[in-house]
């Protein structure tokens, strides 16, 4: 990986991390076109620049992050991290082999987006409007909404945005919450990547350097890609996204349709 392969794989997980339309299936069909997809080190690095990522929202939220007058609210991430924490640990083989295939990301972004044109209509009557109204059984039905995100081309973001809108948050409030979750559940994700994939990292003088810089991108483009989602959600809610994630599946299919023959 050379580093404007990094800085181009990072960008694209700033961008996509904490919308609706998949992170890692567009790190995947990125690259798989730039050539790299079966590389040990790109994989692992898909991985690692979550944190450059997850580290924007933090900063973004920080009030709210460091406010240890409320405990509950770190229990409510604590809990809605753990189902997909587990799954992930159970079935990480599985999830590993799908991430190498282009066709699976295609199908998920398609039908995706069809879910994304209607889910504004299907929960208009929402009750719960700040994370202290969040109860704790709420919290962990929306970490299992968010085990479907394993599947690549999913969106954890979309996942668990969803899940939140079907415990009745508002709109704004799932989104949130969504970006919350993602900082329990993506650092010990990474981390336990890490510990399993050490060698990989060591294996070449450049790779700790081109995982700092992906970081730092990733970092970088998610601050601005958090601030630009949440403006068109409120004006436009999900169908933009829906219409996206069509277009995008159904270019990947066909491109892997015309590549396999």
């Amino acid at each position: 990986m050379s580093i404007i392969e990094a800085i181009i794989i990072a960008i694209v997980e700033g961008l996509t991390e904490f919308i609706p339309i998949s992170s890692t299936g567009h790190m995947i069909i990125t690259s798989s076109l730039m050539g790299i997809n079966e590389d040990e080190f790109t994989k692992l690095f898909e991985v690692c620049i979550q944190l450059g990522a997850i580290l924007a929202v933090v900063v973004l939220y920080w009030r709210k992050f460091f406010d240890f007058s409320r405990p509950a609210f770190y229990f409510k991430l604590i809990l809605g991290a753990l189902p997909a924490l587990c799954v992930g640990y159970l079935l990480g083989d599985h999830i590993d082999a799908l991430l190498e295939r282009p066709e699976v990301v295609g199908i998920t972004l398609f039908l995706g987006g069809f879910v994304l044109l209607f889910v504004d209509n299907w929960f208009k009557h929402p009750t719960v409007h700040t994370d202290e109204q969040l109860t704790y059984f709420q919290a962990i039905r929306i970490g299992l909404f968010q085990c479907i995100a394993m599947i690549p081309g999913v969106s954890r973001s979309a996942a668990s945005i969803i899940g939140g809108m079907q415990q009745k948050l508002t709109r704004q409030l799932a989104a949130e919450f969504s970006f919350f979750l993602a900082v329990p559940t993506m650092a010990a994700a990474t981390g336990y990547k890490i510990l399993k994939h050490h060698e990989v990292l060591t294996a070449h003088p450049e790779n700790m350097k081109l995982l700092a810089i992906g970081n730092v991108v990733a970092f970088i483009v998610a601050m601005l890609a958090i601030k630009f989602f949440i403006g068109t959600l409120q004006k436009y809610g999900f169908k933009i996204w829906g219409y996206y994630r069509i277009l995008a599946g159904a270019a990947v299919l066909i491109t892997w349709w015309m590549h396999r023959g």
